[in-house]
């Protein structure tokens, strides 16, 4: 088994590519080895030491590293627990995949407003999501209140020094320019 590695925008996230699927669908996040409980996978990674976060896409798995350690003293660690992973024959979640998020990862929405969150939706899933999976992150919809689109921001996309400018000047001006009744959009912590 060879696994590739990509840098991203986050110079603390690390993009790791087994060559095979991680996710059929969906998406996984586990922001700390407390909430990897449900993915033998995540438990791995995070039994290296130095690890913070864990994102899972359907072909990749996105590790973000404290500051405090350097990539050259953990990626040989995490290559390693992604290896012996896939050569246990385990699932990368047990049970009901009740850390995935089916359904596009979008939260709900009921009001008045759901014709304008249906194409905010729509423009996320077809232009900013699969540009973003490139990076080793997700973005998802959370809320849309008096013109103010809330986003969830996983994997390589949390924390990241560029987020806010890809919110700003990037995701903002798409959904402004597409959607006249957005006015603003803001980042959500989980």
């Amino acid at each position: 088994m060879f696994i590739q590695t990509e840098s991203t925008p986050n110079p603390a996230t690390l993009k790791f590519l087994p060559g095979q699927t991680v996710l059929e669908m969906g998406t996984a996040d586990f922001p700390s080895a407390d909430a990897a409980e449900k993915s033998p996978l995540a438990r791995r990674v995070f039994a290296t030491g130095g690890v913070t976060g864990v994102f899972f896409g359907t072909d990749f798995v996105t590790v973000t590293k404290a500051e405090t350690v350097a990539w050259d003293h953990i990626k040989p660690a995490i290559l390693g627990a992604i290896m012996e992973h896939y050569q246990s024959g385990a699932p990368v979640i047990e049970g009901e995949q009740s850390a995935v998020s089916h359904g596009g990862g979008h939260a709900e929405h009921t009001g008045e407003d759901g014709d304008v969150v249906r194409q905010i939706k729509e423009l996320l899933d077809t232009r900013v999501r699969p540009a973003v999976a490139q990076d080793g992150g997700d973005i998802t919809f959370h809320g849309f209140d008096r013109g103010v689109v809330y986003l969830h921001m996983q994997g390589a996309c949390a924390g990241c020094p560029s987020s806010t400018l890809t919110l700003k000047m990037g995701i903002e001006n798409l959904l402004r320019h597409y959607i006249p009744e957005v006015l603003e959009v803001r980042p959500v912590a989980a």
